[in-house]
């Protein structure tokens, strides 16, 4: 019964901490176009400048939060 109480505890814990470290991203917790410019171009290497901020925008908003 300890065995089982003690996994559950640490799978908690480690579900716990992944959540927290995916969940903090970058500095102030947002991305931004800059930040994801790269790795948009390297997916989209036939869109523009403007075709892949207006794909952003449409998907993120202004504050690089999802919508």
């Amino acid at each position: 019964m300890k065995k089982i109480a003690i996994g559950m505890l640490g799978a908690a814990f480690i579900f716990g901490a992944g959540t927290y470290t995916l969940a903090q991203g970058t500095e102030d917790g947002l991305l931004n176009f800059k930040q994801m410019k790269p790795y948009m171009e390297k997916m989209h290497p036939t869109f523009s400048e403007e075709e892949l901020k207006d794909m952003y925008m449409a998907c993120h908003g202004e504050d690089g939060m999802m919508v």
